[in-house]
């Protein structure tokens, strides 16, 4: 400590007149405290009287924080006319200290920052650590009130309060502050301690404080919770562009003032990833952000290519694959900065304020992506070796999130693509049904679904609809939607009824389960399938349902209703059978085949969604077309969670003009009077032309029913967009094709019908059998 000389002044009242800086120093009273007052009232014992002249002797003054401090004192008479005493000048000093034992050298170089404050928050003591913080000797703080050594700021405030808390309550407080101090040109993170200090007897003389500077720990921990955020904040959706955003949210502004994400162009597309260049490198802005409103820091415009040359600190990064930091000085960085200011646009330079800047590169399972970059301007530190550390840890794990969207986006944009090669793209003219149809691909992070439908022409102008949903999402459900959709086609090519055709369809799941999962649960490949088939001529509707929603109609009259009916198992389920529903339909019913993504969702009831189908489908339309877009904007939530299909089909009917029918005797002499009739049927129908191709037929067919069918045996004739020629007999005995040799009798009449005809085909009937062959028709009959 150093030697102290005080001086005042006392007029022969006894009221002190001056009052040096000194006096202060030693008994902690300023000036303004001490000028003015009786000097007994600075005394800590009462003074024995004055001998005349100059003396000195041990004076016990009280200090200002109660505390009494022996002095060495010094009086001077002051003279005045007459050599009478006007007043005294007076001289002191503090004893000299004695030497420091060890505690005290341990108080004085403690590595952390230790004060002793008395009870009314007034310095009595520092060690050097805590002089050095203050930027003061301790001398300039003792015995001042703590508040008027620091400016007015909420941590001082906070300070203060903690010390008379101590005082008061004699409890001891531990806390943590970031803050700055007097003689740092940064803020620092302080863990302080404070205790009561106590006389004998037990009363709070005093407080005591411990600051350790714990900077470095703070910023690992904010380090540390910064990575535990962005694992719950990143990635939280599977579009490459948001997880971005996401990340520069995350870096502005805790940890840089501007930041951005570019990424490599192949990234956002799906073409394989190239080997990273050696010079020159396009990235392309996908995400920035800044402290600043309107990020004008920025010299690239989001979804813009920039070109970061061979020296600048991305491309650097993206090379070696760590982070590069940069700071104001080293000549790559100010080159790059320059490059960056002359493409801003005039008279905005925010550029020129940056002082550091740290590129990382996005990698994820051995591939680059791209780079992160971080810029720090009104941040006063520059990026350290730690901030790098915690850079490349964060940039790792947005990385694997950006990849995820991206292998998403690329097997959702493939799914999208198979699944639309597989539906149908134009539905194929027939005089049955008029349809539209519309197919909404899910939004969500399941992927694309196994939704399908189908409308297949059937012989005799008969349709099939249809409509199924295989299990699960992404590319293997777009895989098993094409098998079940292709098997759909080729069981519906032999006309088998729609309970047959579900059981063959449930049989051809498991085989197809039990082949890809090695004999696994077959239930994993389930699938739903709704097929229905309408007959035109006698406008019935027969439908099965494997596991599938039941469809809705819509009468004439505009009543809506769901078909009754019970629905079978979901397919690859196995052993339980199809029940297949009849009725008859009036010409113009709307028939509306759905999935379930339509009505079904974990927030919505599905009754209540099925009541709103059927509202919806009642509400007037100029088409079908516009009837299926009023059905989903009536029914679907905004965010669809479900691949959705929808199909409307209107029935018509074939009208008695377009259908001749004859029953036929089984008898050989009738069937020149039977082709006669169809000749004269195709004459009233101005279809003479057809009439060589259509005698063939119909002796044929007729000819074969006879001698190989059985009774009743029935020829009909369909005018559709086609010439049908339909011949039924009650044999079960399908006809086979097969080449006559040369010296055969028979055998050559399926084979003339099949060379002569557009198709020609045989189906099963609940009486017997049907072979049908047709005729294609010129344009306009």
């Amino acid at each position: 400590m150093e030697h102290v000389v005080a001086a005042a002044v006392v007029d022969a009242r006894g009221i002190v007149t001056g009052w040096s800086e000194g006096a202060r120093l030693l008994t902690g009273h300023p000036a303004e405290e001490a000028v003015g007052r009786a000097a007994a009232d600075l005394l800590a014992e009462k003074l024995a009287p004055a001998v005349n002249g100059a003396w000195t002797r041990p004076v016990v003054v009280r200090h200002r924080d109660g505390q009494p401090v022996t002095l060495a004192v010094t009086a001077c008479p002051v003279l005045g006319p007459g050599g009478k005493a006007m007043g005294w000048t007076l001289t002191a000093e503090r004893p000299a200290a004695p030497e420091p034992t060890l505690a005290g050298r341990a108080f004085q170089q403690a590595s952390m920052s230790m004060s002793v404050f008395d009870p009314r928050q007034r310095y009595l003591r520092l060690n050097e650590v805590a002089c050095k913080v203050m930027g003061v000797s301790e001398d300039v703080l003792l015995g001042r009130h703590f508040p008027e050594t620091v400016e007015e700021a909420e941590h001082s405030r906070g300070f203060n309060w903690h010390l008379r808390q101590v005082a008061e309550t004699g409890r001891p407080v531990r806390y943590e502050s970031w803050t700055g101090a007097p003689s740092l040109n940064r803020e620092h993170a302080w863990s302080i301690e404070m205790w009561p200090v106590r006389e004998d007897s037990g009363e709070v003389g005093g407080v005591a404080l411990a600051a350790f500077d714990s900077t470095e720990q703070y910023l690992a921990r904010q380090r540390l919770a910064l990575l535990n955020e962005a694992a719950a904040s990143i990635g939280t959706t599977l579009d490459v562009v948001r997880t971005a955003e996401e990340v520069v949210e995350l870096l502005v502004p805790r940890f840089a003032d501007f930041a951005s994400v570019d990424l490599l162009d192949w990234v956002l597309g799906a073409d394989e990833p190239p080997p990273v260049p050696q010079g020159e490198i396009v990235l392309r802005r996908v995400a920035h952000g800044s402290v600043r409103d309107g990020t004008p820091e920025a010299a690239v415009h989001l979804g813009d290519t920039d070109t970061h040359p061979a020296y600048s600190a991305p491309a650097r990064a993206l090379r070696d694959g760590r982070a590069v930091r940069s700071q104001a000085g080293e000549p790559d960085f100010m080159r790059w900065l320059a490059e960056r200011n002359a493409r801003g646009p005039e008279g905005r330079r925010y550029r020129r304020g940056v002082h550091s800047m740290i590129s990382v590169p996005l990698r994820a399972r051995g591939t680059t992506l791209g780079v992160v970059v971080g810029v720090r301007i009104a941040h006063p530190d520059d990026y350290e070796a730690d901030d790098a550390v915690f850079a490349e840890e964060l940039a790792s794990r947005a990385a694997v999130c950006i990849d995820n969207a991206r292998r998403f986006a690329r097997e959702r944009t493939t799914a999208l693509a198979l699944q639309h090669s597989l539906l149908p793209r134009g539905l194929p003219g027939q005089a049955a049904v008029e349809v539209a149809h519309r197919y909404l691909p899910s939004g969500s992070t399941a992927g694309i679904g196994g939704d399908w439908f189908d409308v297949i022409p059937l012989s005799g102008s008969r349709v099939a609809l249809v409509v199924g949903d295989v299990v699960g999402h992404g590319i293997p459900s777009s895989a098993t939607m094409g098998r079940l959709c292709m098997a759909v086609r080729t069981l519906a090519d032999v006309d088998l009824p729609p309970d047959e055709l579900l059981t063959h369809l449930d049989d051809l799941v498991t085989h197809l389960a039990a082949y890809d999962e090695g004999g696994n649960d077959v239930a994993e490949l389930g699938a739903t399938c709704l097929y229905a088939v309408y007959d035109p001529v006698s406008r019935r509707l027969t439908l099965a349902a494997a596991g599938h929603p039941a469809p809705a109609l819509v009468l004439p009259d505009g009543t809506a209703e769901l078909v009754r009916m019970t629905p079978g198992p979901p397919l690859g389920v196995g052993g339980l059978p199809f029940e297949a529903v009849e009725m008859d339909v009036p010409e113009g019913t709307v028939v509306a085949l759905y999935t379930d993504g339509l009505i079904e969702d974990r927030v919505r009831d599905v009754d209540r969604s099925t009541a709103e189908l059927c509202n919806a489908l009642t509400a007037p339309a100029v088409s079908l077309d516009a009837l299926c877009d009023t059905v989903l904007k009536a029914v679907l939530p905004e965010e669809p969670g479900d691949d959705v299909a929808l199909l409307l089909a209107r029935t018509r009917a074939l009208g008695t003009d377009q259908v001749a029918t004859w029953d036929i005797d089984p008898d050989p002499a009738r069937v020149a009077a039977t082709r006669q009739a169809a000749t004269e049927q195709l004459a009233a129908w101005g279809l003479e032309e057809a009439g060589f191709v259509t005698e063939l037929v119909v002796s044929e067919l007729v000819t074969n029913a006879i001698r190989y069918g059985a009774s009743p045996i029935q020829l009909r004739l369909i005018r559709d967009r086609t010439l049908i020629c339909e011949v039924s007999d009650g044999s079960s005995t399908s006809p086979h094709l097969r080449r006559a040799h040369a010296f055969d009798e028979g055998g050559r009449g399926l084979l003339l019908v099949a060379q002569l005809t557009q198709r020609w085909g045989s189906r099963q009937t609940d009486r017997g059998k049907t072979i049908w062959a047709e005729q294609s028709l010129e344009p306009g009959w």
